[in-house]
């Protein structure tokens, strides 16, 4: 892993990656609160010159410890982030099927917000 610090900018939806005051990483998200309160990850983005260094991984291992201390779950919309947890089941307890669809389906009424 890289030298980077990981902070979350709950206004804009998005957890990022900053390494010398520069956003090298990010996953963009939203929050939901019905069926309960969740965070859902949408898009991981990693810069290109900062591939490789762990950064996406870090992200959303903070993400599920950021979901976790706000006693919420993680409805893992973006690809990376499901396989991410596929991986760490320790780490991300699997979304009920009622919240992936509530979170799919505020994503589909929000298609301006990604």
């Amino acid at each position: 892993m890289g030298d980077f610090e990981i902070r979350d900018d709950r206004a804009a939806g998005r957890l990022e990656a900053v390494t010398d005051g520069e956003v090298v990483g990010r996953i963009e998200y939203f929050v939901l609160d019905e069926p309960e309160h969740a965070l859902v990850p949408v898009h991981t983005i990693v810069e290109p010159a900062h591939e490789g260094k762990g950064i996406a991984g870090s992200l959303a291992r903070e993400f599920y410890a950021v979901a976790a201390r706000e006693d919420g779950a993680v409805a893992p919309l973006c690809p990376y982030v499901a396989k991410w947890a596929e991986r760490h089941p320790e780490e991300a307890p699997a979304a009920g099927p009622e919240l992936m669809r509530a979170a799919k389906q505020w994503l589909a009424a929000h298609p301006e917000r990604f």
